[in-house]
């Protein structure tokens, strides 16, 4: 389906953009064609066929927009992007769910489908074959998502921080995620153990000692991939920020740990008195933060809401290019609501990025239809737009 043709006249503080692109299909790139939920949160059954190019979700806040993306950011990461577990996956008095989706990758073809029955069994097929850890599934098929929440990752802990470097790499690097999941299982027994010390009033340090012999090659792998990842993430950051807000400030993200002076065996051996008062590791990759930057001043404290809200979509309009050079294909773009949280001005900006650079797939959901018509008329370019309602997704025609 053709958007029309019209493409609004670029305002004056666009100029440093590079000449216009006239946007066609990826035919070598990776996208999702088709999409099949069934239980899954508030929808009991859905298809939909899906633009390889633009897919637009209009309709009023709790009707199940956000839920189609969650839908797809499940079928390329086994999980949901908001953290919730399966059970509360399911639609509401069933105790399964299912998604399948058919994605094309150049000449190839894949039929992703989750079969999740919550606390009993949890299987991933890729053209009918089950995955024998789902960890071998993530990374095929990128996905970057852009949502309200995001300003976390700036005004909360390092917590979020550490999610977002750890997002990226496992999208890029399978080792990465296996030692990973694997540091973090013996950092939950460690810390089960201190606890349990606490409470029966004794101490095995032999036993510690043992999970932090565990800990060691883990965590070491983790910290010199999260430094290499700042390293070359850092430029493509700030050429972001600058594409979004211009020249006006300088911008910067510096990787920090605990490893930059010690090694972890130090770490952990001088934090053991304090480990065993407070019953939790005090120390190790798992404290680790990515440090935000503009003008040499912390953004989280110095930066206006305007500039911390142009400092989170550089971070994952990055994070998009990061991932598009590892994999050497476009991710899957996911926007959720996002428009109605920024000023013209970087709407503006944000779709001429996004038209002008080539973002591949993208999924934009919005409450106001008028809106999306714009959005559409930028990108002159096929696309898809659904009305949605109480978890029904109806395709509007191209007239409509």
């Amino acid at each position: 389906m053709k958007a029309g043709c019209g493409f609004p006249a670029v305002h004056t503080y666009l100029c440093f953009f590079h000449k216009q692109k006239t946007i066609e299909p990826d035919h070598s790139g990776m996208y999702l064609e088709k999409l099949i939920l069934t239980n899954f949160k508030n929808y009991a059954a859905q298809a939909l066929d899906l633009s390889e190019r633009l897919n637009c979700f209009t309709g009023l806040n709790g009707m199940g927009k956000t839920n189609l993306l969650d839908a797809v950011y499940y079928l390329c990461l086994a999980k949901s992007r908001f953290g919730l577990n399966d059970a509360n996956l399911c639609l509401r008095g069933e105790d399964f769910f299912r998604l399948e989706g058919h994605f094309v990758t150049g000449e190839k073809r894949a039929k992703i489908v989750a079969k999740v029955q919550p606390r009993k069994r949890k299987d991933l097929e890729n053209n009918d074959v089950i995955y024998p850890t789902l960890s071998e599934h993530i990374g095929l098929f990128p996905v970057v998502f852009i949502g309200p929440d995001d300003t976390l990752m700036i005004t909360e802990g390092s917590e979020e921080r550490r999610r977002f470097i750890d997002n990226t790499l496992s999208q890029t690097d399978a080792d990465y995620l296996r030692r990973l999941i694997a540091y973090n299982k013996v950092l939950q027994q460690r810390n089960a153990a201190l606890k349990q010390f606490a409470e029966q009033r004794r101490f095995d340090p032999a036993l510690i000692g043992v999970y932090d012999a565990q800990m060691l090659p883990a965590g070491a792998y983790i910290y010199e991939k999260r430094k290499a990842f700042a390293e070359a993430f850092n430029p493509i950051m700030q050429e972001t920020y600058r594409s979004i807000a211009g020249e006006r400030e300088q911008v910067d993200c510096r990787y920090q740990s605990g490893l930059d002076e010690r090694s972890l065996e130090e770490l952990l051996s001088q934090s053991l008195e304090k480990d065993r008062i407070l019953q939790r590791t005090t120390e190790g990759v798992h404290r680790d933060d990515l440090i935000l930057i503009i003008n040499d001043l912390p953004v989280k404290r110095f930066g206006s809401q305007g500039q911390l809200k142009t400092f989170v979509l550089a971070l994952k309009l990055a994070q998009y290019r990061f991932l598009e050079q590892q994999k050497n294909t476009r991710p899957i773009l996911l926007l959720d609501d996002i428009f109605d949280k920024l000023d013209a001005q970087r709407v503006s900006r944000l779709l001429q990025l996004l038209v002008e650079e080539n973002y591949g797939q993208v999924f934009i959901t919005d409450t106001d239809e008028h809106r999306v018509e714009n959005i559409i008329s930028r990108f002159g370019t096929d696309f898809r737009r659904y009305r949605i309602e109480n978890g029904n997704a109806f395709l509007i025609p191209d007239n409509a």
